[in-house]
């Protein structure tokens, strides 16, 4: 009776699982693995909200095993030696993973599968996380896409909908001896910041079903009218659910498929904008793959000569902490900080404050991204700062800055979401929400601060040192 190891890493679920489904269809029994190794993610080791995540999810899937006879097995350190062990102490003959796409992970990867192959171990990998692998599409000449819609026009046309596996009923189990529990990992912080994460989200498989089911049922039909508004429930949040594996596009694909087959052209239509969301995510690792350099370094190297501020330590923390004086901001920095997540709209919009109006380098939104985000993805989070920057793919021009006015009014014209995460600003009745300092007897009162920069002037200056980089 031959035995199998599944190493889960962000594939944190039983359905749909290829590793998982490939092990139990090849071996009679199946010993459930993770590993711990952050250090051989650097310089991108998980921050602190995906340390959060991890530990309920583990939690999670430990559970969704138990049920099912097994045990995960929770182990740290270098992957290849904790699985050369394991292998000897379980007498296992093949191990089983799904594809991870960063940098250091491929090489890490690829590293694992050649000595486990050499010292006589099948070693097999998977595509469980992305709907199309990011060598599978190509320009006309056979290059890499730079520009989202005709990347898009073309995976498209190949996507191909199929029905998810199911998870397991059961699942024939080996006997190994446990040497480490989640919480001997310490992914959960010292001193509890984390009420609002417990308030906001169900890690877990059974959570992104939910999730995703919740999403269909309220916001889908009007996905492509409502996305922009950060007050209302108009976002699927599956972003942290992906990211960690514990739902599938593969599963979100088929759902819009049936529901399309079951509700009509209408719905089919409605699901179109979300999937071409999806379809942005995929752009993003297909990026990452290709130009493993990006999340250091710009990918268009004419910005290599912009003159970037150096950071002031005053008005970074300000951003940081959603005290800039500038209210749609700072209720995004604050939803941030106090439940890991921000509205896209809202993530635009304190990206091009921070690289545009402060004029500070891109690289130090997405490393404050990357610690305060339960879905930090290497993929869209440099992807999403290289756009908005004006630096990377398809970007946005440097020249487009928005106004945190004009887009509060436009996109939040009561001020409800302001409201919600500033409190100090609805206290009073502020003719503008969005610019309370045209009321400085109101914004005394108030104890919200008056801007850190001029709006204008900032954007002056902004404009001016693009057009030295032009000439």
């Amino acid at each position: 009776m031959t035995l199998a190891i599944v190493w889960f890493r962000r594939d944190l679920r039983l359905s749909d699982n290829p590793a998982l489904e490939l092990a139990l269809r090849d071996h009679a029994r199946i010993l459930p693995l993770y590993i711990h190794a952050p250090h051989e993610e650097s310089p991108w080791a998980p921050g602190a909200a995906s340390d959060w995540w991890l530990h309920h999810s583990l939690t999670s899937l430990q559970r969704d095993l138990r049920a099912r006879g097994v045990e995960l097995q929770i182990r740290s350190g270098d992957s290849l030696a904790v699985l050369q062990e394991v292998l000897h102490a379980s007498g296992a003959a093949a191990v089983y993973w799904n594809r991870l796409y960063e940098p250091s992970v491929i090489a890490r990867d690829k590293h694992v599968k050649q000595q486990l192959k050499e010292q006589g171990c099948d070693a097999h990998s998977s595509n469980a996380n992305l709907l199309i692998e990011p060598w599978e599409i190509s320009t006309g000449q056979g290059g890499p896409y730079r520009v989202f819609t005709p990347y898009w026009r073309n995976a498209r046309a190949k996507l191909e909908p199929r029905p998810p596996a199911p998870a397991p009923a059961r699942i024939p189990a080996s006997a190994i001896n446990e040497v480490a529990t989640i919480d001997d990992l310490s992914l959960l912080p010292r001193i509890p910041w984390d009420t609002g994460f417990h308030a906001a989200w169900q890690p877990g498989e059974a959570g992104a079903a939910e999730a995703l089911d919740d999403f269909c049922a309220a916001a889908l039909r009007g996905y492509a009218e409502r996305r922009d508004y950060p007050a209302e429930v108009g976002t699927s949040r599956l972003s942290p659910y992906l990211h960690f594996g514990e739902i599938s596009p593969q599963q979100v694909y088929w759902k819009l498929e049936e529901l399309g087959r079951e509700q009509g052209k209408t719905l089919r239509e409605a699901g179109e904008p979300f999937l071409r969301e999806l379809g942005w995510r995929e752009f993003s690792h297909h990026l990452l793959y290709h130009f493993p350099q990006t999340p250091q370094r710009n990918l268009n190297p004419g910005f290599d000569t912009f003159q970037w501020r150096e950071p002031d330590a005053e008005q970074l923390a300000a951003w940081q902490r959603g005290r800039t004086g500038l209210p749609i901001v700072d209720a995004g920095m604050r939803e941030l900080w106090h439940t890991g997540w921000m509205h896209n709209r809202v993530r635009m919009l304190v990206a091009s404050f921070l690289c545009k109006n402060l004029r500070v380098h891109w690289s130090h939104g997405a490393r404050w991204f990357w610690d305060t985000l339960v879905d930090a993805d290497l993929a869209n989070n440099t992807q999403g700062w290289q756009w908005t920057a004006g630096t990377g793919a398809d970007a946005a021009p440097y020249f487009r800055i928005f106004n945190p006015v004009t887009q509060g009014e436009r996109f939040d014209a009561d001020g409800a979401y302001v409201k919600r995460w500033v409190p100090e600003l609805s206290r009073h009745a502020f003719k503008s929400v969005h610019a309370p300092w045209k009321q400085p007897d109101l914004l005394a009162r108030s104890g919200y601060p008056e801007p850190i920069v001029d709006l204008a002037e900032s954007r002056e200056a902004a404009l001016q040192a693009y057009q030295a980089i032009k000439q």
